[in-house]
């Protein structure tokens, strides 16, 4: 029986050719654009799994009080809290500190930049780190130790057993391989490819034995029997109790959570990651579901043809449910051959999908998941489609059939063109949130940063640098390809170290201020193009600045003076005097105001440095010097560096994300939507050619039949304009009011949508309209 079903579904599908592919093209474009969606979730959701008893690990981010609200600050605790934290509460089982830093790593010949980690030994533990050489419970017994992941242990050792080799980090200290693990997977929050003991760090540092000093990453792992909500809070109450100020606590952050779920606000968890998961979930059942509509409108609109099908089935015996099991075996095949068709356009497709997006995606075709997936979204496709077009089709009433007195009713032409409605709708809120979403990107792209980003050039530091910075400097300019260079010990686009309790007079007792400080030598203002507004830039004379400090704009404005040079303000047991106001600038959030900046003059601590290529000179010929004059003076260390535009780019990230996919989805949806009225056009004009050709003999011109087929699909995109502009306002006002820097929408958008949409409808339809109306009235008539 079943293969009866489907030999009739195949040889009804190639009866109907054009019908058959344009129900076939929608559902694989439909099949295509959710699979993307469920591959790019897939990877999304496969972040640190590789760590076992993922739900008992955490970080341990701090929550510090500024102006009466909670500000949430990872790589933020004391050096002492971690071990604390496992010898005062009984529910943790593990904890260790993790500190990223760059090293330069050497062994004979081979010298490479490994993206490395000072960490205590119970981090891998707590990060499920497998070892392939040596023992997680004796990697660190000497200070002088290295772990390296598998990859960096064959690129610096080839085929030697890498396990006691010694190495060079940054070709002075002397280390012994004591372990190797597997290398971290990608898709991993914390990635690194060495680690080295902590105390490698914080020897000789006194600062990092406090509690006065945020610093470092701190992480625990829950024994099994731990209760969550009760450990929060034991871990909350520890920095209050060692310090005796409330305004600072630590807290437990689940790894379940860093990836997903890592926007704070006021010190509680908001969003993240897992925002756009669940609207691009949405959007792929949505796109599902306008290919879905194609379907069922053809097959209903199509409903006089297959009537007499209907009769004769049912007069000779075939009863409902037959046919209804008929019907939608047509529309399984339908999405069965739209499935194969999307398989080829996923394989064509993703390389460029993961290009454009930066992702990872990868279709697994022997992956039972992948394949279970697959066939869920083909059978859901074909159900969806076919269940309607099934019941209905299967309710006709032979008598009326066959006696030629049938007429499709009026409640299927009007679910018909209430889908159609919907098609259009969605396509037109997609077109409505791809223009705003464009808009907003834009919108802080081009705002006055108050830093020139453009072509800056961001090298990361080592003590050769720092040490030879004067020659560095030199040589570059006396090669023409600098105007100017600095260093500073945080990034320009990042907040950096952050203090409180600066105290200046005037000041209310009961204000705490979070001030940046950037420590910078004299020309990183030039370089960066930041301006100083009044007084001066630093001197020449490094020692002679050692009591002063420049300020930003916002600072100054804090201190409410109205002659702020000279002012004073105290840190700690400085007193400093402010010689500089620099206009403010953005760092950090780019969609808020930056904290107030303090500026000291140093070059001891500095971890960036900056260089402002001169005018004239292409890219290429200013990397090519700086490589040949770190060579020279950073000798041994390959040469890495960062644009700084670039790295403003890199913080649109999900912005970008959204932006692009709402173009495709836009784009799919208004295509989708287009090929169903395109049938539906193509069938309405089919049934009225008799009525067209009566029309023309009797002197209608072409125009006014165009007219008379295209009105009644324009009055239901007209319905979808008027139901998507107010839909489409409220889901990015929703969207933007979530951006402290944002857009006023424009009503001109809705205009451009609502045009844009018709335009597209007219052009769909006029084919088919245009096509009746020039056809030979003759042909339409000769059978009366």
């Amino acid at each position: 029986m079943l293969k009866n079903y489907f030999k009739i579904a195949l040889r009804n599908l190639w009866k109907n050719k054009g019908y058959s592919l344009l129900n076939i093209a929608g559902l694989a474009i439909g099949i295509t654009c959710a699979g993307l969606i469920f591959l790019w979730i897939e990877g999304e959701l496969s972040y640190d799994q590789h760590i076992e008893d993922k739900h008992l690990v955490y970080s341990i981010p701090t929550n510090q009080k500024y102006d009466g609200e909670w500000r949430t600050f990872n790589q933020a605790t004391p050096g002492p809290l971690a071990q604390v934290l496992k010898d005062e509460i009984p529910e943790v089982a593990k904890s260790g500190r993790m500190r990223n830093t760059d090293l330069l790593l050497t062994a004979g010949e081979t010298a490479l930049n490994g993206n490395s980690a000072y960490a205590d030994e119970d981090i891998f533990d707590i990060f499920s780190l497998e070892f392939i050489a040596g023992n997680a419970e004796r990697t660190f017994q000497n200070k002088k130790s290295i772990v390296l992941t598998q990859d960096l242990a064959v690129r610096l050792f080839q085929n030697q057993d890498p396990l006691n080799q010694t190495l060079l980090i940054n070709k002075t200290e002397s280390y012994q391989v004591t372990g190797v693990i597997k290398n971290i997977p990608e898709s991993s929050t914390y990635t690194f490819d060495s680690f080295i003991p902590f105390e490698n760090f914080t020897d000789g540092k006194e600062w990092t034995q406090g509690y006065d000093s945020n610093f470092t990453d701190a992480f625990v792992k829950l024994k099994p029997s731990a209760d969550y909500t009760a450990t929060n809070e034991k871990v909350k109450a520890v920095l209050p109790t060692k310090t005796n100020d409330p305004s600072t606590e630590a807290i437990l952050f689940s790894a379940e959570d860093w990836h997903l779920r890592n926007t704070f606000k006021n010190g509680e968890i908001v969003g993240g990651q897992i925002e756009f998961i669940r609207l691009f979930a949405a959007i792929a059942l949505i796109i599902l579901i306008i290919a879905c509509i194609n379907f069922m409108n053809i097959a209903t609109a199509r409903s006089e043809k297959r009537a007499n099908e209907v009769g004769m089935r049912k007069a000779l015996g075939s009863s409902k449910n037959q046919l209804i099991f008929q019907f939608l075996s047509e529309s399984l095949v339908t999405a069965f051959l739209a499935g194969v068709l999307s398989v080829g356009l996923l394989l064509l497709i993703i390389p460029e999908f993961n290009a454009m997006l930066n992702a990872r995606v990868s279709l697994r075709l022997m992956d039972p998941l992948h394949i279970i997936s697959l066939t869920s979204i083909i059978l859901l496709c074909g159900l969806l489609a076919g269940l309607y077009p099934a019941f209905y089709l299967s309710s006709f009433k032979p008598v009326s059939v066959l006696k030629g007195a049938f007429k499709s009713s009026g409640g299927a032409t009007f679910i018909r063109k209430g889908l159609v409605v919907a098609q259009f709708s969605v396509s037109i809120v997609f077109i409505i949130s791809t223009i705003l979403v464009y808009q907003q990107v834009q919108h802080v792209k081009n705002r006055d940063l108050g830093i020139d980003k453009d072509n800056l050039v961001e090298i990361p530091y080592t003590d050769q640098i720092i040490e030879n910075f004067e020659l560095i400097e030199q040589d570059l300019k006396s090669a023409g390809v600098i105007s100017s260079a600095g260093l500073s010990n945080s990034q320009a686009l990042s907040e950096g170290n952050n203090t409180s309790g600066l105290e200046w007079d005037g000041k209310p007792e009961d204000e705490d201020i979070l001030v940046s400080f950037h420590t910078i030598t004299k020309d990183y203002f030039k370089t960066t193009g930041l301006d100083i507004l009044e007084g001066r830039g630093f001197s020449t004379d490094v020692a002679k600045d050692s009591t002063s400090i420049l300020i930003s704009k916002s600072f100054a404005d804090l201190m409410k003076k109205e002659d702020i040079i000279g002012s004073i303000v105290t840190w700690g047991d400085m007193q400093l005097t402010v010689k500089g106001v620099v206009a403010n600038y953005q760092y950090g959030d780019m969609y808020t105001d930056s904290d107030p900046v303090l500026f000291y003059h140093q070059k001891e601590g500095a971890n960036y440095l900056y260089l402002k290529p001169a005018e004239g000179i292409d890219t290429h010929s200013v990397i090519t010097e700086i490589e040949k004059v770190l060579d020279k003076h950073n000798e041994g260390y390959p040469l890495e560096y960062r644009f700084v535009d670039d790295e403003f780019e890199a913080r649109f990230r999900s912005e970008n994300l959204i932006g692009q996919l709402s173009q495709i989805f836009a784009v799919l949806a208004i295509f989708i939507s287009c090929l169903g009225l395109f049938g539906l056009s193509a069938y309405t004009a089919e049934q009225r050619r008799k009525e067209i050709g009566v029309r023309k003999v009797l002197g209608s011109s072409v125009t006014n039949i165009v007219k008379l087929l295209s009105q009644d699909f324009l009055k239901l995109i007209g319905i979808a304009v008027v139901i998507a502009i107010p839909v489409g306002y409220l889901v990015m006002e929703n969207w933007l009011q979530d951006f402290a820097y944002r857009i006023e929408i424009n009503p001109l958008v809705f205009f451009l949508a609502a045009f844009s949409a018709l335009a597209i409808a007219l052009l769909t339809v006029s084919f088919q309209a245009i096509k009746a109306a020039v056809a030979n009235p003759i042909k339409s008539l000769k059978t009366e």
